[in-house]
């Protein structure tokens, strides 16, 4: 093998911009089909993408005798069975976050990877310019030891930061898994995790202001094995004067300040003060799509893997169901 030959189930807002147009750009990778449900949508994704093949069926798409790997983007609820059908249908799978509606489900997939089976979680953030120049800091001990970390995310009703969607799955418990903060949270929790490793202790605590049905303002807290103390509250409610997205590294000698979705990254020491600025790719998921390829080929470990995602999902249960 030295193509990935794809297939994209679920070619949606997601897939227009962030990832779709990226399948074809990368090296030793073609984008042979999509798939939808409405086929016209399927078809008009198709012909403005210059893609050969579209599908409304998700046999049909997976039994296409091109593909090897597909990418599934569709929404929560049907990750985990939509995976399952890939995998044992030989392909290699790039699973969009989150993974699975919850823990449990994300436990069942991993327990049904072998060896024989290749599959990719979608945290893009980590290979994104900005969130590596943080790894680079810590990594070279700029500001010390690390004593503990601090996420703050503030949006109103109108928030500018979540896909906007015909149909807003996204405050659908049953579609979704959680609202707003299942949807932005993995990417956040996953550069955490991949910052400071594993966790010793997890809490968190959850209301439901506004809408009855998933979690409005999200407060968790972590205890990571290494000592690195996390402390994170999502609010998605919030007044417009309030609106705030920030994390805050602070250690021994200073702090590295950052944006999920800003292009600066701020190294504040007792010696001086650095502000790095980054430009994203235009298809954010294309550095990690790169890497997909080249472990799918052979040719590089896996960049995120599913025990990765499953931890994730094991704090998202956790900070947002009270004991």
């Amino acid at each position: 093998m030295d193509t990935i030959k794809w297939g994209i189930i679920g070619c949606g807002d997601v897939a227009e911009i962030k990832s779709g147009p990226a399948f074809q750009k990368v090296a030793n990778s073609e984008l042979v089909a999509v798939m939808r449900r409405n086929k016209a949508k399927s078809k008009d994704f198709a012909k403005r993408h210059n893609v050969p093949f579209f599908y409304d069926s998700i046999d049909d798409i997976i039994n296409h005798p091109d593909i090897n790997a597909l990418y599934i983007a569709t929404p929560p609820s049907s990750h985990l069975e939509i995976a399952k059908q890939c995998l044992n249908a030989g392909k290699f799978v790039y699973l969009e976050k989150p993974m699975t509606m919850n823990a449990d489900e994300a436990i069942e997939l991993e327990k049904i990877i072998t060896d024989n089976n290749k599959i990719v979680i979608a945290h893009y953030r980590r290979n994104l310019p900005a969130f590596q120049k943080v790894k680079e800091l810590l990594n070279t001990n700029s500001i010390g030891k690390i004593h503990f970390t601090d996420i703050t995310i503030l949006q109103s009703t109108t928030n500018n930061i979540i896909a906007k969607t015909e149909d807003n799955w996204r405050l659908k418990p049953e579609t979704s898994g959680g609202g707003y903060f299942h949807d932005i949270a993995p990417h956040q929790i996953d550069l955490m995790l991949h910052y400071f490793g594993k966790i010793k202790n997890v809490q968190g605590f959850a209301t439901a202001t506004k809408n009855n049905k998933v979690a409005d303002i999200v407060n968790g807290i972590i205890n990571f094995e290494n000592g690195v103390q996390f402390r994170g509250i999502w609010n998605f409610i919030a007044s417009e004067n309030d609106v705030k997205d920030q994390c805050i590294i602070y250690g021994e000698n200073g702090s590295i300040t950052f944006s999920f979705y800003g292009k600066k990254v701020i190294l504040d020491t007792t010696n001086k003060k650095e502000v790095f600025s980054f430009e994203n790719p235009v298809h954010v998921q294309q550095p990690l799509i790169e890497e997909t390829v080249k472990y799918f080929l052979g040719k590089a470990k896996n960049p995120c893997t599913v025990k990765d995602g499953v931890d994730v999902m094991k704090i998202l249960d956790r900070f947002t169901t009270q004991e």
